[in-house]
């Protein structure tokens, strides 16, 4: 059985640091693209982060450029998303997904296009 189980996540305030993780499990994500979302009351859910097979092409939404940074440890079949400068706008539940229909690619940035999800985790960003 595949599972994507997220940790990481909290209570902090604006202008701190969290690190969150995703631990795979059932199979391996080697040569497939890699996703962090996250989806706020009432919001639609929407893309954060992403990491090709070989962790060398990252790509992030613009409102977290240069605040959080996605990457992956394929011994650990794991994904991380350090997330610095937090603001109250990133309260969110944050969920990990994995793509496993295009190997070798650039990951997608639409969740439709993913086929594993995490049950995600909380963030919560006081102001």
């Amino acid at each position: 059985q595949v599972r994507l189980v997220e940790s990481g996540g909290g209570l902090v305030q604006a202008g701190g640091s969290l690190k969150l993780s995703c631990a795979a499990s059932g199979r391996s994500f080697s040569g497939y693209g890699l996703g962090w979302f996250r989806q706020a009351p009432g919001k639609e859910r929407e893309f954060v982060a992403a990491i090709n097979w070989s962790g060398a092409g990252r790509y992030n939404a613009d409102s977290v450029k240069g605040r959080f940074t996605i990457s992956r440890d394929g011994a650990k079949n794991t994904v991380y998303l350090q997330m610095n400068s937090l603001k109250p706008e990133d309260t969110a539940v944050y969920y990990c997904a994995a793509d496993v229909t295009r190997a070798f690619s650039i990951p997608p940035i639409r969740d439709f296009e993913y086929e594993y999800w995490g049950q995600g985790t909380q963030v919560t960003v006081s102001s």
